[in-house]
């Protein structure tokens, strides 16, 4: 097990470890106490999914913009030409390019954090996905990357949109805001976020779809919150 600091120790005596969950305010007013480091930590979302990740169809994947962003300035490339790549760059995406931004990518640079491609260009994304897919960065239909309407998804992003993607062991995990938002603002992100998966919910799921939700910031103990 590892070594917890000071700091930490502290924090888990103002939030001992407890199986009991709390309320969606009580839990927010504990995090905003987490908040003693030199830097603004992030705060994350874990939702624990009574969902098979074994079956393609009990999936829970998607992307949500957030009512007032991630707190975090997201970098955007995007793989498209002409007239889309014009319109992505004046949208604000940080790099627009076809071939010389595959080549650059292939060898080994991902210094973004989320990637867009027009339809067109999946010809020449496609073979990225060895790069791509393992950072979670590959464009997909499903995930609303792979589009013709790139502008709109970049000023999406760049306002602060999020993905998600259950794990294999059925939890999703996201960045919902950060520890500086007030608190109405960031309880309003969290809502939009837990509301969002909770209609994402797969007809073949059986039994309790949400089995445990929990919050933390980026060095913090977790809270268990009520749904």
């Amino acid at each position: 097990m590892p070594k917890q600091s000071k700091r930490f120790r502290a924090l888990l005596k103002v939030a001992p470890p407890t199986k009991d969950v709390i309320s969606l305010d009580k839990a927010v007013e504990r995090l905003k106490q987490f908040g003693n480091t030199k830097f603004d930590q992030a705060i994350e979302i874990h939702m624990r999914l009574g969902v098979d990740p074994k079956q393609a169809d009990q999936i829970v994947r998607g992307s949500v913009v957030l009512p007032h962003g991630i707190g975090k300035a997201q970098r955007v490339a995007v793989f498209a030409k002409g007239e889309l790549a014009a319109a992505a760059t004046a949208a604000g995406a940080d790099f627009v390019g076809q071939e010389e931004l595959a080549q650059k990518i292939k060898d080994g640079w991902t210094d973004f954090d989320v990637c867009i491609a027009a339809p067109d260009m999946m010809g020449l994304v496609g073979p990225l996905g060895r790069v791509l897919g393992p950072r979670g960065l590959m464009p997909s239909p499903r995930a609303g990357t792979v589009t013709p309407d790139v502008s709109r998804v970049v000023k999406e992003y760049k306002a602060g949109k999020v993905e998600f993607r259950n794990d294999n062991g059925g939890i999703v995990h996201a960045i919902v805001g950060k520890a500086s938002f007030e608190a109405p603002k960031l309880k309003e992100n969290i809502e939009a976020f837990v509301q969002y998966v909770l209609g994402l919910k797969p007809n073949t799921v059986k039994g309790t779809y949400v089995k445990s939700v929990a919050l933390c910031a980026t060095m913090s103990p977790a809270v268990r919150i009520a749904v």
